[in-house]
């Protein structure tokens, strides 16, 4: 094979996998259905911010790239809840020093885009994808509504959650396997307007969460003072995003339920009926590939919801492993496709339940007493013992040697373990003692 590859999609993972493609000599194309984006204003509700971590900053390291990020980055060290009673708490993501990163989709974007450009490779904006003809290789475009037909040697499908990379994948495929899955709840972006001097009004450096059991809002910091905020609600039901009507409903809606939001948000109820209600989908597939010359990556391969932080980041490490690979390898593109496949599916069907389970944890137990006693717990354990128990969100965040499935299988461990201990009488009196620890880290080895 030459060193020619074509990339559907110039989003975040379009956009590193070409900045990867290129340091290693291939001329690479990518092909956009929307213009762009450094030219064009953002669509208002739908600037959703990003949480970098440490498995993204490693795939941006890699090509070189890591610090031109962070520029636009904002380091959030934890969790401030804020609670129905108007008293917060802090919770630390994990030990002192460990942080993930607050980034705008659209500046990252734009800033990748710049970058992938910076390296060699080509950008065509406004190729709509009418079709793919994996026996000839090529693929049929619409540009300013005229057909446009490109061969390729070697494709990738970058083109995220609703990919029509995918679709035509698919649709060619006698044995596709495929599962999508949306849950009950929709997001509506908010935005929190920056005060004088573009001073941040909330705490800079954390992820603000208003759990309210069934549902929640979060704001995640901007490097100009605002907050991106983002309330996951119901679609349908008694407080739903299909019975607020009116309003007064909504107004209703913010004073009883997120009070200290008002305030900071002055045109919210405009912002409310203006900005778009979007879903939140679960994709699982299989293949991503055929033979040497065609893989699909990032969200096309393995969406997820948006709970653990690491959509973004999955994608990112689909670039890095795909480029290991590569360096094994040596250009022999099948088993290299093949290998990316096996091992990154597994991984990629963990973190799509992990994140699943996050949203619970973050709309439901973030304020309940005991589920904070359990994560001191599992901090102290993780502070004193670092080697035999390291919290869940820490393995995911924090520990990109630790691939996702078995972040998973050790998550499911422990929580059983914390489950069991967590009904031991007195707990809240005694789980400081050295007899309690030494009996989590008995029940650790036997399991």
């Amino acid at each position: 094979m030459s060193k020619k590859v074509s990339v559907i999609g110039a989003g975040l993972v379009g956009s590193l996998l070409s900045i990867y493609l290129a340091k290693r000599g291939y001329k690479v194309t990518m092909f956009e259905r929307r213009g762009d984006m450094r030219k064009e204003v953002v669509e208002a509700g739908r600037s959703i911010n990003l949480a970098l971590s440490d498995r993204g900053i490693k795939s941006l390291k890699e090509v070189g790239i890591a610090d031109d990020v962070l520029e636009i980055a904002i380091p959030m060290h934890g969790r401030h809840i804020h609670n129905l009673d108007g008293k917060y708490a802090f919770q630390p993501y994990g030990k002192e020093g460990q942080y993930i990163n607050s980034v705008s989709r659209s500046e990252l974007n734009s800033k990748l885009l710049d970058l992938a450009e910076k390296h060699g490779d080509e950008v065509l904006f406004g190729y709509r994808l009418q079709s793919i003809d994996f026996n000839q290789k090529s693929v049929a475009f619409e540009v300013n509504s005229q057909p446009v037909i490109i061969d390729y040697e070697l494709l990738f499908g970058a083109d995220g959650a609703y990919s029509a990379t995918r679709l035509a994948h698919m649709l060619q495929h006698n044995l596709f396997e495929y599962h999508q899955y949306y849950i009950d709840c929709g997001y509506k972006e908010l935005s929190f307007p920056a005060g004088e001097h573009n001073q941040h009004l909330l705490e800079k450096n954390a992820l603000h969460i208003w759990p309210r059991k069934d549902y929640m809002l979060i704001a995640l910091p901007n490097i100009d003072g605002s907050f991106t905020g983002t309330l996951f609600f119901p679609f349908e039901g008694e407080l739903s995003f299909n019975n607020l009507k009116t309003r007064e409903q909504v107004s209703q809606f913010f004073k009883d339920t997120f009070p200290d939001v008002i305030p900071l948000i002055p045109d919210l109820v405009h912002q409310f009926f203006n900005h778009p209600t979007s879903s939140l989908v679960t994709v699982k597939c299989l293949p991503w590939i055929r033979d040497d010359s065609f893989c699909l990556i990032g969200d096309a391969a393995h969406a997820i919801v948006p709970f653990f932080g690491q959509g973004m980041n999955a994608g990112f490490e689909d670039c890095s492993v795909l480029n290991d690979l590569i360096e094994i390898h040596n250009g022999d593109w099948q088993f290299i496709l093949r290998s990316f496949q096996e091992l990154r599916k597994t991984d990629a069907d963990a973190i799509a339940d992990m994140a699943i389970n996050n949203f619970i944890e973050m709309r439901e137990k973030t304020a309940d007493k005991k589920f904070l006693l359990q994560k001191k717990i599992e901090a102290k354990l993780h502070e004193k013992y670092p080697d035999k128990w390291i919290p869940a969100y820490s393995q995911v965040s924090f520990s990109p040697h630790i691939r996702y499935s078995e972040a998973l299988r050790n998550a499911l461990k422990q929580e059983a373990i914390m489950q069991e201990v967590m009904l031991e009488p007195g707990i809240e009196n005694k789980w400081e003692t050295l007899d309690l620890e030494n009996k989590i880290l008995s029940k650790l080895e036997l399991s």
